[in-house]
């Protein structure tokens, strides 16, 4: 049986063959930065009209403003020069549907260990957990004054992106 890894590196070869972007710089053309979800759904370059290079593209489980993610924000604006980022959390989102308890308990059930210390970040209200990370970033001082910081939400039944206002 063949494996995915095999058709990955297939596809790669193919990608070779034609490719002419190694000429494209470290810092991404358009200065932003993208923090979204590894849901596989989304491909934030397509629906964003991104071309190689744009754009740093930061993805983790919800498209949460985790330390990991501020670490990666850090290293893309204070040595690569971003001076923007969007957060953008989606429709149907996996991390909608659980809390920290059950999964905890998954994973006790499953694997015998304990993750009762971890904080998977889920949350319960998709527009205000855009909110409360784009917040988050506003308030770190490790994001430099003056970046410019955004929310939306994308919506995988259309493929459209909406920006989430910030509540007045």
């Amino acid at each position: 049986m063949a494996r995915v890894f095999d058709e990955l590196v297939s596809a790669n070869e193919r990608f070779v063959s034609d490719f002419d972007k190694g000429h494209l710089d470290m810092p991404p053309a358009r200065r932003v930065a993208v923090v979204t979800c590894m849901d596989a759904r989304l491909h934030p370059e397509r629906f964003l009209g991104h071309e190689l290079g744009d754009a740093h593209v930061v993805r983790n489980a919800g498209g949460r403003v985790s330390d990991d993610a501020i670490r990666s924000l850090v290293i893309s604006q204070r040595l690569l020069g971003t001076e923007e980022v969007v957060v953008i959390h989606h429709t149907d989102c996996g991390m909608l549907t659980f809390t920290n308890e059950q999964l905890a308990e998954k994973v006790q059930q499953e694997s015998g260990v304990d993750a009762s210390g971890i904080d998977f970040l889920p949350f319960p209200d998709l527009e205000q957990s855009v909110r409360d990370d784009v917040a988050k970033l506003r308030s770190s001082e490790l994001i430099p004054d003056g970046i410019h910081i955004t929310g939306a939400v994308y919506d995988v039944k259309t493929g459209r992106v909406s920006e989430v206002a910030d509540k007045a």
